[in-house]
């Protein structure tokens, strides 16, 4: 039960695999004080229905690797709404950088797929509750101090994820409602920054340091 909540830890699941979703849903359909009330595919549709109602969930679940907007620009969003909702992200990038960016941008823990299934529940209790918490995969994993991408800023950070898989400058700017000429600025700063000059530099650190999503 969640402090000061009468009823079971209600949970929002944000993840574009619907088979994910439904093996969330069967997992926690097991957990008598948690409770699935909303699922949503992209970033977007969950942001507006927070939008429309601020109470919607105590907990959402969420991946990081989404169609459109990514699930850290979706966390730095639901940041901004100032509301009660915890979010544990739940991803298959393990990364240090990933862990750092998702925790600066809100996160309140960070599980990986490949995590133990009957962590999920646990993880959702413990949020809830107020705590952060971390599986241990990602919690034993060795730092990147000196990892370049680390300087990044949230927003240089979404927007090197994306150049890294091939979206073009304007595509960027439609995606995260930015000025081409602000994407323009945070390319040439991202570059100075990584010490890379060209798009196939860029594409080699991003995999070199495990940092590409998987979705379009």
């Amino acid at each position: 039960m969640k402090p000061g909540h009468p009823g079971p830890i209600r949970t929002m699941i944000v993840d574009d695999h619907a088979l994910v979703r439904a093996g969330y849903v069967r997992l926690l359909d097991f957990e008598s004080d948690i409770a699935v009330v909303a699922e949503y595919a992209r970033a977007d549709e969950a942001y507006h229905a927070l939008q429309l109602d601020a109470d919607l969930a105590d907990v959402m679940v969420l991946d990081l690797s989404l169609p459109g907007r990514s699930g850290l620009d979706l966390l730095r969003r639901v940041a901004l709404l100032d509301i009660p909702l915890r979010v544990l992200v739940c991803t298959m990038h393990d990364s240090a950088a990933m862990v750092t960016q998702a925790l600066e941008a809100g996160a309140a823990g960070f599980l990986t797929k490949s995590s133990d299934p009957a962590l999920l529940g646990t993880a959702i209790r413990r949020v809830a509750a107020g705590e952060t918490v971390l599986s241990p995969d990602v919690a034993s994993a060795p730092g990147a101090a000196a990892a370049p991408h680390l300087a990044l800023s949230p927003r240089e950070f979404e927007v090197f994820l994306m150049l890294a898989r091939g979206d073009a400058a304007d595509r960027i700017a439609t995606t995260l409602s930015l000025a081409p000429k602000t994407v323009a600025n945070l390319q040439t700063q991202i570059r100075a920054k990584l010490c890379v000059t060209t798009p196939i530099e860029l594409l080699r650190y991003a995999q070199q340091h495990r940092l590409l999503f998987d979705s379009p």
